[in-house]
């Protein structure tokens, strides 16, 4: 794994650490996946209901083994997760096009979740902060995400943390955010 970030703050809301995900956090996570799966089905929502059928568009596994895989702890306990790659994925080259390339400067992040036990205590929001005021990616300079289109709570949440909407395409909302420079 090839390190290629300068963690700038590790820790976050005083109460949770970030740090790189390993091999041996790979159940954690998958497990925090199903969770928040489960949850956004309760809710009806359709969003990630692949996992729930062993489908994983985001490669996490594999995510980890490349170090693109970060999780928020308190104390021992995994409380978040967010993925941030470093090159972009067959799924970003769908919705970005030929904007999607492995110099592109982009950093693409997915799979932010909240383990539900933790929801409501703006950790979400911190993470998302963090992705883009926490860390340093070497020569990246964009961050780059989506969501549906039809989720306007999320589609709010992107805008009122300084994600500009760059378009939609195929019922996805495409954002992105200039990272901070240190």
């Amino acid at each position: 794994m090839q390190q290629s970030f300068t963690m700038i703050q590790d820790t976050i809301n005083e109460d949770f650490r970030a740090v790189l995900a390993e091999q041996e956090d790979t159940e954690v996570v998958m497990a925090l996946l199903t969770e928040t799966a489960e949850w956004l089905q309760s809710q009806g929502s359709s969003q990630w209901s692949a996992l729930l059928e062993g489908e994983d568009s985001h490669d996490t596994v594999g995510a980890i083994l490349r170090g693109d895989v970060f999780v928020f702890k308190k104390g021992a306990d995994v409380a978040g997760m967010v993925i941030l790659m470093r090159k972009p994925s067959a799924w970003d080259v769908k919705l970005w096009g030929r904007r999607a390339h492995a110099e592109d400067g982009a950093v693409y992040l997915h799979r932010l979740a909240i383990r539900r036990k933790y929801a409501q205590t703006g950790l979400g929001r911190s993470i998302l902060d963090w992705a883009t005021q926490g860390i340093q990616f070497d020569d990246k300079h964009t961050m780059r995400l989506d969501c549906g289109a039809d989720n306007a709570t999320l589609n709010a949440f992107y805008a009122r943390h300084g994600y500009t909407f760059v378009g939609e395409i195929e019922g996805y909302s495409t954002y992105e955010k200039s990272l901070v420079s240190n």
